[in-house]
């Protein structure tokens, strides 16, 4: 029966400590990430015509955002459910300029020694329904502490700027309280990002011409 009583306060008192310390595994983890980005953004800033990073942004996912996950996926709300299968916790946005860049920057991060990928999301060659596109890597990254080192996940998201504006304008329409999201809208959304597209490819084409297109680096 002591299973069925609800938790009493120490227990609250210790999901609280374990919640707060898996927060910072992974904010050390974004560090990490971000760190080695400023590291190449750096160098290409000196050493190239041109970078293929426009711009570096991180985030942690909300606890709100955490257990409406959990609850979509049907799991416990346990510390160990959490670590288990929530792996984007820890999220980093990386803005290029070009639709190569995005690939070029995604093969330097995992050329990396301690960085190792889980899984790689390609929405841009295959968009979803929606017309989103990105290039998502799933990876763990080592993280050293005072005494011991750890592998933490973190989702990289690679994008240009075109798909960064439509992801954040589709985002803001669809989630607008005062009005329903219809079909309609649905597919106008989806022609914009078919032209963004269109726009995103042509400018690559033209970089190419101007031979600022880096397929090595």
């Amino acid at each position: 029966m002591d299973e069925f009583l609800p938790p009493q306060p120490r227990d609250f008192l210790d999901m609280d400590r374990q919640y707060r310390q898996i927060m910072y595994l992974h904010e050390a983890a974004i560090q990490e990430v971000v760190s080695r980005l400023n590291i190449l953004k750096g160098e290409f800033q000196f050493s190239n015509d041109r970078n293929p990073i426009s711009a570096i942004s991180s985030r942690i996912k909300s606890k709100e955002s955490i257990v409406f996950k959990m609850e979509k996926k049907g799991l416990p709300m346990t510390v160990r459910a959490l670590m288990m299968n929530i792996h984007d916790i820890a999220g980093v946005r990386v803005i290029c300029p070009f639709i190569e860049d995005v690939y070029a920057v995604a093969r330097m991060l995992i050329r990396q020694k301690d960085i190792q990928v889980v899984e790689v999301k390609d929405y841009i060659r295959k968009p979803k329904e929606n017309g989103y596109r990105s290039l998502h890597l799933n990876i763990q990254i080592n993280v050293d502490f005072s005494d011991t080192s750890m592998n933490v996940p973190v989702e990289i998201q690679i994008r240009t700027s075109a798909m960064d504006f439509w992801a954040g304008a589709e985002h803001q329409l669809r989630y607008k309280k005062e009005r329903e999201f219809t079909a309609e809208d649905e597919a106008k959304l989806k022609h914009c990002a078919d032209i963004m597209a269109q726009a995103d490819q042509e400018m690559q084409e033209i970089c190419g011409e101007f031979n600022l297109d880096r397929e090595n680096w």
